[in-house]
């Protein structure tokens, strides 16, 4: 294996578990979850990067990283796998379900990987869409105009995500035959030409965050929640409009079948600061609702 440029091993002030924290926020081709460790493929101010992250049987975190982007990546790993995440004042207030979930997933944690443009990439793919569907929509757009990761990254299929300035370039016809239509083409590219402002989301109280995100046509409430709660680290940040989520976290915290987004965030304002909290513990313990009639179709227009 090349030898990393930049190096560190950190003992987070409390336990946090890297699959469970950062494993669902990943997608091929820029992220991937092996048994040697989970990978990352970013974009960094100081460049691309590839990563390393593994936890020690002591609870420390070895990252290795290469790249222009190493020594960043390297600086910022302990908050972009929750290791400064305290969850100060949650509590399961008394209700069993969510008791029993803190203490089933003592190491979730919610990161904040500082990546708004690539999270909000993924998050606008997966808008109305099934998630095998986006997922196959984000490898070809990566394939097509990303770049091959640094080092070791490369040899396992990773790659950066396309930059900013080079989406904004693409036109709506080229994201068609990457299976995106082109609402969500056109999101994409006035995503990319705002990129620089939605980067400084990162420095913003939450409100104040999701409301400069939700300026730009094609995202709502639940696009800027699918970011913040993974870029921004917003354990507050719930995804009202999810076509699944209302079900979910009725169905855990009163036994609902059906459930609308008022009778979601009904359930969930006990916790209000860590809503999104709740609702991580509640998905990692896989938790489901009936399903009920038909299931959502995967479509393909890249023939049309």
């Amino acid at each position: 294996m090349h030898r990393p440029d930049a190096s560190d091993r950190f003992r987070p002030p409390h336990l946090v578990d890297l699959r469970r924290t950062l494993g669902p926020s990943l997608r091929f081709p820029t992220g991937v979850v092996r048994p040697d460790g989970l990978w990352r493929a970013t974009r960094t101010p100081e460049g691309t990067a590839t990563v390393r992250l593994r936890s020690t049987s002591g609870g420390a975190i070895d990252v290795q990283a290469w790249g222009d982007g190493s020594r960043w990546a390297v600086s910022h790993a302990p908050e972009i796998v929750g290791a400064n995440d305290e969850a100060d004042g949650f509590s399961p207030l008394g209700h069993p379900v969510v008791r029993d979930l803190i203490a089933r997933f003592p190491g979730l944690r919610i990161p904040r990987t500082r990546a708004v443009f690539e999270q909000l990439t993924i998050a606008v793919l997966e808008q109305k869409v099934q998630g095998r569907q986006a997922r196959r929509s984000y490898r070809a757009i990566c394939a097509r105009w990303g770049s091959p990761a640094p080092g070791p990254g490369a040899a396992l299929g990773l790659r950066v995500a396309p930059a900013p300035q080079e989406l904004a370039r693409v036109p709506a016809w080229a994201f068609h035959e990457c299976n995106v239509e082109r609402k969500r083409a056109v999101t994409l590219a006035a995503a990319a030409r705002y990129a620089d402002r939605l980067e400084e989301c990162v420095d913003l109280p939450p409100l104040a965050a999701a409301a400069r995100m939700t300026t730009l046509p094609g995202i709502g409430a639940w696009t800027a929640a699918e970011v913040a709660v993974v870029a921004l680290g917003d354990a507050d940040a719930v995804s009202v409009g999810d076509f699944h989520l209302p079900n979910t976290v009725s169905h855990a915290l009163a036994a609902d079948v059906r459930a609308d987004d008022s009778r979601m965030l009904e359930l969930l304002e006990p916790w209000r600061g860590q809503r999104g909290r709740v609702v991580k513990l509640i998905e990692a313990a896989g938790i489901r609702a009936p399903k009920f009639g038909p299931r959502l179709a995967l479509h393909d227009i890249r023939g049309l």
